[in-house]
Parts: C-alpha cells; structure tokens; sequence
C-alpha cells in the first residue's frame, strides 16, 4: 500500500534514522503504560495523596527517591525525550506533500521540549531535599522550604506539554490527506492530540474539575497510544524500505 511513499521519503540517509525513530515511538508506548501501572501501586495512589506541602515532598524524596520523581514526572521526561528523534521524523516524512505546517509541527514540538524540559524540577526537588535533610538550623530548612515552594509553582506550568500536544495535532492533520500515513494513524491522532490539548486546559485552569473529565482523559491516552503504535510502525516500514526500482 505505501510501496511508492516508501521509496519517495526513505532514502538511503534516512532510512536508518526512520528505524530509530520508529523504535523510539514504540518504546515511548511502554512508558506511558508504566506510568499507568505504576499508578496503581498502593504506594504510589498513597504518597500522590500526602504531597501537600512541600515538606510532604520532601519526605517522600527521602522515604522513596524514585516515586517522587515520578511523581513530578520523571517519565513524562523519558516520554518526551522518546518522541523526539519519532517527531523529527514525522517531519521529515511529510516535508514534501506539506512543508509548510510540517515545519510549524516541528516548531511546536522542540518549543515545548524546551519550556518542558527547563520547568520540570524533580531533579531539583531530590537536591533540595536532601539538603533539607542535612540542614542543621530551622533558618536554613525555611530557606529550602521556600525554595522548594517555588520549584513546585514553576513546575505546575503545562505549557509545554501542551505546545507537544499542539505539535502531534498539527502532525495528524496533515496526515489526514497524507500518502504515506493511513487515515486510521491520522484519525488516532487527531482524536488524542485533540483531547489531551482539552485535558491540558483543564489542568491547568481547573484542576479541581479534573476528576469530571477522566473519561475524556481516558479516551485521549488509549488514542494517543494507538496514534504512537500506528506511526512507529509506520516508521519502521520506512526505515526497512528499499530502494526503488531502477529508472528505465
């Protein structure tokens, strides 16, 4: 069905690349099904619960360093660094047939792995409580605690994974009148990238409504996954293309 496509974006510089990045797509599947599994663990329900206060933090980066990253979203960064090398080249899979908003998909997406990935402050919350920890007068733990408060302030920002989202919408889009992406990868992408952008919203204007929306947010992770699927293996037909046929 993409025999022609294949021959037409997989050139011999390419090809490696489109099996790397198909790799990456589909390895960034496993990391949101983690991050769902790990969610269920009595333990990780029980401490997102007690993080209320910054000492709360604190305590759970001592009692257990692993989930407090995670909890300030440790792998959303693995995810994040995943797509990147998959959204490069989605890029450059679609220069031809649309380079212009291709482009602007790419935009979208290395701005918001920048602001992402500058705001994310779970490293910082594991330094800072350590300190807290060795800190030998209460001046110098108020000091850390009003560090830590405003590590957590800057870290609820959601730009940047809505500008990804943003990205991976304008990526579906054009692959609705795409010849090497399928309608069924488009229509995936569309839907997920669409709802998370709604989610994303949600988040970050009224989160104490967040719990209405799960449906919505359910429905968004299951057709994002599927979109990651569909266009890993995309990719990975394209880095395994071969050359096309001689011309006569």
């Amino acid at each position: 069905m993409h025999k022609q496509a294949d021959y037409e974006v997989a050139g011999p510089g390419w090809r490696g690349f489109y099996t790397v990045a198909g790799t990456a797509m589909l390895l960034s599947v496993l990391v949101v099904v983690s991050e769902i599994l790990i969610g269920f663990l009595p333990a990780a329900a029980s401490a997102a619960q007690r993080t209320v206060t910054v000492i709360d933090w604190f305590t759970l980066f001592q009692n257990n360093w692993f989930l407090g990253l995670r909890n300030l979203g440790l792998l959303n960064l693995i995810g994040a660094a995943l797509l990147t090398p998959a959204f490069l080249a989605i890029c450059a899979a679609l220069r031809r047939e649309n380079e212009a908003w291709a482009a602007l998909g790419a935009i979208l997406f290395f701005m918001g792995m920048a602001i992402y990935l500058a705001e994310n402050r779970a490293f910082a919350m594991l330094s800072l409580s350590g300190q807290y920890a060795s800190a030998a007068t209460d001046a110098q733990k108020s000091l850390l605690i009003a560090a830590g408060q405003a590590m957590l302030v800057e870290g609820s920002n959601r730009v940047g994974l809505f500008l990804i989202d943003a990205a991976g919408l304008v990526f579906s889009a054009v692959m609705l009148r795409s010849k090497i992406f399928g309608k069924a990868t488009a229509i995936a992408g569309v839907v997920g990238n669409g709802l998370m952008i709604v989610i994303e919203v949600i988040l970050a204007f009224a989160p104490g409504r967040f719990s209405a929306w799960m449906i919505v947010a359910m429905c968004g992770g299951v057709s994002i996954m599927a979109w990651y699927l569909l266009v890993g293996r995309r990719l990975l037909q394209m880095g395994a293309a071969r050359e096309g046929p001689p011309r006569g």
